[in-house]
């Protein structure tokens, strides 16, 4: 078991913040899956982000290896605290009382928004003490949902009315199941770079994060980042996030119903940061692949094309011709007759996997990119001099695709391992490969796209 503050991972795998993990019915199966040790949402706006056909998916040939256009989810986060309620408190399928933890991944371009997005997942966290403190004393559970396979298939169930249980859940914190990440190294949002290859202009979100964290150190917050490629970004994100550690005196959790926050006099005091944990690495933006390499048919959308064009010219391959000159056989005819309309040009279906043919790289192509990335960070954390620093964990994210991956990252100095492009392709099965426990992935057409 992993833990990472308030959150138990146990096996140390989770799903990274991918489409995967988009609605109700995935969010359930990757929690019901014993190969997963905690579920990161999908990462959600406020208002939800407005996604078309565009958005998508294309898997390689060769390798198991993917490039993507999707931006966030085009669900509210609303949605999301409805339904992490509802799979928080409905009985798992042996009608044990669920203890997985869940990430809900967000992000937001102004403090005032994050700080309301936080805001609502706080009233999340404090609706699930109140649910889970019905009963008279802290520690026992009446289910609101009897465990049957209906309710857990639906999000909307209501309560049943029959005969339940408590569940006894010794000293456990409902709270402490929810813990948020903040995603803004998303390289597919149109006139939008990632900002966290800036790290400084992150600045004004994360002191949100860490106002809410010093208000309820019960909370586990992480941040994904992007891929960095040279030395000085990752000293700027250690040193960034440095600047948050605080000397506080050390607090516990009171029992009873409030669960306030308590300190103890005369105790040492001790250095604490509001970041838990970093995940490394999103996908690489700006990366190309045709159609011909991918699994999927050439995408929907036409793109102006000429056959015979050189597409490595400066030329437009679609540029329209110059109108010919009139033929000067005579004056009359320079005159009465219009100029020829250029040639339309020809549509054709697109040569890239992808729409817009730009996207986000994931799965093995990326992998030695993301384990320099979690190495580099592990060392830097492990050799700081700060102790909150050291106690920051790193969940490695890039090319997970086999057993073998995952011991890589976890050799580079991942404390826990999360995979999309493989979720993608093979469903939940992706985290039985992972654990050795599946063949690993036959390289023909996904199992799911």
């Amino acid at each position: 078991m992993v833990k990472i503050h308030t959150l138990n991972i146990e096996p140390a795998v989770v799903n990274a913040s991918c489409a995967w993990a988009s609605d109700y019915e995935q969010l359930r199966e990757l929690y019901e899956s014993a190969y997963t040790g905690a579920v990161i949402t999908r990462t959600a706006t406020f208002n939800g982000f407005s996604e078309d056909s565009s958005n998508t998916v294309a898997f390689a040939k060769e390798t198991v290896t993917s490039v993507n256009s999707y931006g966030y989810s085009p669900h509210a986060l609303s949605m999301y605290l409805d339904w992490v309620y509802t799979l928080l408190t409905t009985p798992c399928l042996d009608g044990s009382p669920p203890t997985k933890p869940i990430i809900i991944s967000i992000t937001a371009s102004t403090p005032t928004v994050l700080a309301e997005m936080v805001e609502n997942i706080q009233g999340l966290r404090k609706k699930l003490r109140a649910t889970y403190s019905a009963a008279a004393s802290f520690g026992e559970f009446i289910p609101p949902t009897s465990p049957t396979r209906s309710n857990r298939n639906s999000a909307s169930a209501q309560p049943s009315t029959s005969t339940q249980t408590a569940t006894h859940l010794p000293n456990l914190d409902p709270a402490t199941l929810v813990g948020i990440e903040l995603n803004t190294s998303c390289p597919n949002i149109k006139d939008t770079p990632p900002p966290a290859y800036t790290f400084t202009l992150l600045l004004p979100l994360l002191d949100v994060l860490s106002s809410a964290f010093y208000a309820d150190s019960s909370l586990t917050i992480g941040l994904k980042l992007p891929p960095y490629l040279y030395s000085t970004r990752f000293a700027e994100v250690v040193r960034s996030v440095h600047t948050y550690t605080r000397e506080i005196r050390p607090a516990i959790f009171m029992n009873g119903n409030s669960h306030e926050l308590a300190t103890q006099d005369g105790h040492p005091l001790r250095s604490l940061n509001p970041f838990a944990y970093i995940a490394c690495t999103n996908t690489l933006g700006s990366c190309l692949l045709f159609a011909e390499q991918a699994f999927q048919d050439p995408a929907a959308a036409t793109y102006p094309y000429s056959a015979g064009a050189d597409m490595d010219t400066d030329d437009a391959p679609y540029a329209p011709q110059p109108p010919a000159s009139p033929t000067p056989s005579s004056p009359s005819s320079s005159s009465s007759t219009p100029p020829p309309h250029p040639p339309s040009p020809s549509f054709m279906p697109s040569p890239f996997a992808l729409p817009p043919a730009l996207g986000g790289m994931g799965g093995e192509a990326i992998h030695p990119i993301s384990l320099g990335n979690v190495y580099t960070f592990a060392r830097m954390l492990a050799a700081h001099p700060d102790p909150a620093m050291r106690r920051v964990r790193v969940i490695g994210i890039g090319g997970v695709t086999s057993a073998a991956a995952a011991a890589r990252m976890r050799a580079a100095g991942a404390s826990v391992v999360g995979c999309a492009t493989l979720l993608g392709r093979e469903g939940v099965r992706a985290f039985e490969i992972i654990a050795g426990h599946q063949a690993g992935v036959w390289r023909g057409s996904p199992q799911r796209s």
